[in-house]
């Protein structure tokens, strides 16, 4: 990145202070904590999505931490209403090993931040982060939820970035819990369509989504993902948006989201207090654009997760 003007009264968005552990656990509790998880080697498309969690640290920087007072409201400084920290990233996060590394961060990470954000890496990397965020908040899965923002059903046979969501049903997750946003027409088989429909799974089919609320849209799906009182997990596929905006996932097609509507369904979720962990997966920041729009894209992610959790009640930010 060329470097960047400095001015005192412009600070920029990450460059968070690491989230490092004394000897009984961390040093102080934060609201909000990035952990890098640069899944890729199962990835069934040819991905650099490995080198995503630090091009994402870097694009941050690109950013404020303001929410400058849309709708009248005052402006607000991010800095001053959140704290944050970089919790770094897992060493190999692929294959049963790497797993077990990423859920043993995870719960290290979830014991301290109200909310986690998993930078990807490829999809796979839901599985270990939803899990692990569940069994901390909840026990289990038992009474988690999941909300896919995504073109694809991620239900396929085997061990990919296509079966994190086949995996967490088969690892204890209730379907009836699991809201997809944003599925995509030819994204998919037939097969895997009605896999999703016979376990019970909510689908918002991308057409479903002209001309509504991506609030409301959002309000809809934590009703059922929430509806047992457990956390939910929020996976943001950036493939569910427009090629034109996501240029650097390998799996995105003309006609997906709009940036706007992926940013305004990410901050409408992080509003809601069951939502502890946020992975943001499917970006190859070494096939994006030359302006770097997909990774841009996903720093914004982090930030509408952040402004997201600012806009909770003030009791559950205490």
């Amino acid at each position: 990145m060329a470097e960047l003007a400095h001015d005192p009264s412009w600070p920029r968005a990450g460059g968070w202070a690491d989230l490092r552990p004394d000897a009984s656990g961390y040093e102080a509790s934060v609201d909000l904590a990035i952990l890098g998880v640069p899944a890729w080697r199962t990835s069934l498309s040819p991905t650099g999505a490995h080198a995503t969690p630090a091009a994402i640290r870097e694009a941050l920087r690109r950013y404020s931490p303001a929410l400058v007072g849309g709708g009248g409201l005052a402006p607000i400084d991010l800095d001053a209403a959140c704290s944050f920290a970089d919790a770094g990233d897992v060493d190999e996060p692929d294959g049963p090993e790497g797993e077990a590394r990423t859920r043993a961060a995870v719960s290290r990470v979830v014991s301290t931040a109200r909310v986690l954000v998993a930078l990807g890496g490829d999809n796979s990397v839901t599985v270990p982060v939803a899990t692990a965020g569940a069994q901390v908040a909840a026990g289990s899965l038992a009474d988690a939820g999941l909300v896919t923002l995504d073109a694809h059903h991620d239900l396929r046979d085997g061990v990919s970035n296509g079966s994190p969501v086949r995996r967490l049903v088969e690892a204890g997750l209730d379907p009836a819990r699991i809201v997809q946003i944003g599925i995509a027409d030819f994204a998919n088989s037939a097969a895997y369509a009605r896999r999703a429909r016979d376990l019970g799974i909510t689908v918002v089919h991308r057409d479903d989504l002209h001309g509504r609320a991506p609030a409301d849209v959002m309000a809809a799906a934590l009703a059922i993902a929430g509806s047992a009182g457990g956390p939910v997990h929020l996976d943001i596929d950036v493939d569910v948006c427009d090629r034109s905006v996501a240029p650097g996932c390998p799996a995105s097609v003309p006609g997906g989201l709009a940036a706007w509507e992926l940013r305004a369904l990410v901050r409408a979720a992080a509003r809601d207090e069951r939502v502890r962990t946020v992975d943001i997966a499917e970006v190859d920041a070494t096939a994006d654009a030359p302006d770097g729009r997909t990774v841009r894209l996903a720093a914004l992610c982090v930030l509408e997760v952040a402004a997201g959790l600012a806009a909770r009640p003030a009791a559950s930010l205490e």
